[in-house]
């Protein structure tokens, strides 16, 4: 893996890719899961050759993906950008337990279902007097690659958040067969088409289906209409 640039950062096109700076390390990473379907740890697959700047599809029918071939043009893609603006804060609800709390915005969510195993996060946040209660949830939380849920340590008031260097990850789904959304992970700055700087955030979801009706960021839509990675179409077939 190369060196991260300080200039790493995501800028979104109007109506186009995003264009990655900073030679982030680009890589496949599936959403392992359990005997019962369930998504129980990341596992990382192919690395793609670092490059100091690269655009990534956005519209979800380029013939290249996950890169960019200007398929944007000719389709006609909206990349209106429609997701609020407010810091993650101002989104989320706290939902509070005994040694730990979680804070949740439901928009941001990008359907990995790390939040379901050992009863759910919202049932198991209430349960964090109890050491196995607290394990599960912290790492469930903690893998929800969105960000959507983030777990506070009730006594410092400080989030708990996986290290995770500047990088950025293409989620794929076998459990759902089907391609998730752009990972952006280790503080990178996402830039608006508009030139507005999204709150940075330890770790983020960016569509790349073209169908998120909360863009730029992920809402799960990938999973309804079977995108998949290979090709330029999105059947599940």
């Amino acid at each position: 893996m190369g060196a991260t640039s300080v200039a790493a950062k995501v800028e979104i096109t109007k109506d186009g890719p995003y264009i990655v700076s900073g030679t982030l390390h680009l890589a496949q990473m599936t959403i392992g899961a359990n005997a019962g379907a369930e998504s129980v740890r990341w596992e990382q697959g192919r690395d793609y050759p670092d490059q100091a700047q690269y655009a990534l599809c956005r519209c979800g029918h380029s013939g290249a993906k996950p890169y960019c071939d200007g398929t944007h043009v000719t389709i006609g893609f909206d990349g209106t950008e429609t997701a609020s603006r407010k810091p993650y804060g101002e989104q989320a609800k706290t939902i509070p337990g005994p040694t730990l709390s979680l804070t949740d915005a439901p928009s941001l969510c990008a359907f990995a279902r790390f939040c379901d195993p050992n009863g759910q996060v919202w049932h198991l946040v209430q349960e964090t007097d109890s050491p196995r209660a607290v394990k599960d949830f912290i790492r469930q939380t903690c893998d929800c690659p969105s960000g959507r849920l983030v777990a506070w340590d009730n006594a410092t008031g400080l989030a708990i958040e996986p290290h995770y260097e500047p990088s950025i990850g293409l989620i794929e789904d076998p459990v759902e067969r089907c391609s998730g959304p752009i990972w952006v992970r280790g503080g990178v700055p996402v830039i608006g088409a508009d030139g507005f700087r999204y709150e940075i955030r330890n770790r983020v979801t960016l569509c790349r289906c073209g169908v998120s009706q909360n863009k730029p960021f992920c809402d799960g839509s990938h999973a309804k209409v079977g995108f998949s990675d290979a090709g330029d179409g999105r059947s599940k077939t």
